[in-house]
């Protein structure tokens, strides 16, 4: 049986408060408040008010502690509230970023 759209790792629902910064796609840089909808080990799915195209980089900080990671646009979806749904996903695998407690076993695996 096919392995078409095998996760590398699994979601979890998660909100997140973010602020996100990086280029819109009229070239104008941007610094948004906004939350995540689901969370994994090499990324998320937000929402996001500026416009944002595939392929380009955005700085996730969590607005609670200040952390921060760097991930590209990965996904562009239907709109949620009136905003756009945006996948990111890390360079690496990074699973520590988000606050999860009891994380799934996969997110532990290169």
């Amino acid at each position: 049986m096919p392995t078409y759209g095998k996760r590398r790792s699994e979601r979890v629902l998660l909100d997140v408060p973010l602020i996100v910064r990086g280029e819109a796609a009229d070239k104008q840089p941007f610094r948004e408040e906004t939350f995540t909808l689901t969370v994994s080990a090499h990324g998320a799915l937000m929402v996001l008010g500026a416009k944002v195209e595939l392929g380009q980089k955005v700085v996730l900080r969590k607005a609670k502690t200040a952390d921060e990671c760097e991930a590209t646009v990965a996904f562009l979806g239907p709109p949620y509230a009136g905003l756009s749904t945006v996948g990111v996903q890390f360079a690496r695998p990074s699973p520590e970023f988000w606050p999860v407690i009891a994380p799934p076993a996969d997110w532990h695996r290169n």
